[in-house]
């Protein structure tokens, strides 16, 4: 039986819109670079809850992007398997979205107007790449996750760029400690984007948007699936193999339970039922952040 769906434009819709579920993606990357910041003695209170709020904000916008401009590309049609999406269903607007995701960027600009002078102007360039990426993921002129890049766009942003950036706003330079530690939140994150584009292989092919699923094919991106997963769980092995964490940093390796599980269930997944594996690989991410941000502020030396 499905869910009530919220009353057109109203704030259940917007909140709808937002993904709330997704929004762990942003967070856990900035945990994390606050860890390593605050390992390296350099954590600052308040360019780290400007990042977080940034992160945030440019994540909602990018969802809302993605939620108008793929209604508008036809990717979102009434044959679609994944959750409501408010455009689609007509819960807003495109042109509500729309302004919704430009106030949501205009907010994000705020906090990195307020990182800029608090922190560098760098984080000016840092700023407009991110948004500009954000929309360019599914619109303009060649949107990223139309043409197999999507995957890339992930790992880079809400992995490297996400959590390097929350350590450079606090600590003025980035380590490559801060890169290795990024590794990972940038696996999980595309690992939840492949589990989305396995789900959506053939609405996306008939709409001509070429994911690397439609690209490849299911049996490649699985392969990938539990390639990140692999490669999440090896990093913090390493770094304390290496020496450059202490024992604190396998925590992570906790959830290794439940990724395996998810491997597992993402092998004989078929339709509708991936939606409660992307939830899941969301929900793995964060815990996994949470865990790995504990482990690296407990690695202070």
């Amino acid at each position: 039986m499905q869910n009530q769906l919220p009353a057109p434009s109203s704030f259940a819709a917007w909140l709808l819109a937002s993904r709330p579920a997704t929004l762990g993606i942003a967070v856990a990357p900035v945990l994390v670079g606050t860890a390593v910041a605050w390992q390296q003695q350099r954590f600052r209170a308040d360019t780290a809850l400007a990042a977080l709020l940034g992160a945030v904000l440019i994540l909602t916008g990018t969802n809302l992007a993605n939620d108008v401009f793929d209604f508008e590309k036809g990717a979102d049609t009434t044959e679609r398997l994944g959750p409501v999406r408010v455009t689609q269903s007509g819960l807003l607007s495109p042109r509500q979205v729309r302004t919704g995701m430009w106030l949501c960027f205009a907010l994000a600009t705020l906090c990195g107007g307020y990182l800029a002078w608090a922190a560098s102007p760098l984080v000016i360039v840092i700023g407009v790449l991110s948004i500009a990426s954000g929309i360019a993921y599914t619109g303009g002129p060649y949107p990223l996750g139309y043409n197999g890049l999507g995957d890339v766009f992930v790992f880079l942003f809400l992995g490297l760029v996400a959590v390097c950036g929350t350590v450079f706003v606090q600590s003025g330079g980035v380590s490559s400690l801060a890169v290795l530690c990024a590794v990972p939140l940038g696996a999980l994150a595309t690992a939840v984007l492949v589990v989305n584009n396995v789900r959506d292989v053939d609405t996306d092919r008939r709409a001509g948007k070429r994911t690397l699923a439609v690209r490849w094919g299911k049996p490649a991106v699985l392969l990938e699936y539990h390639v990140l997963s692999l490669l999440a769980y090896l990093v913090p092995a390493l770094l304390v193999a290496l020496g450059r964490l202490q024992l604190w940093a396998l925590l992570p390796l906790l959830t290794m339970p439940m990724s395996l599980q998810l491997n597992r269930a993402l092998r004989s997944c078929v339709g509708a039922a991936h939606n409660p594996l992307l939830k899941r690989t969301a929900q793995l991410l964060l815990l996994f952040g949470v865990l790995w941000a504990t482990g690296i502020a407990l690695s202070k030396n």
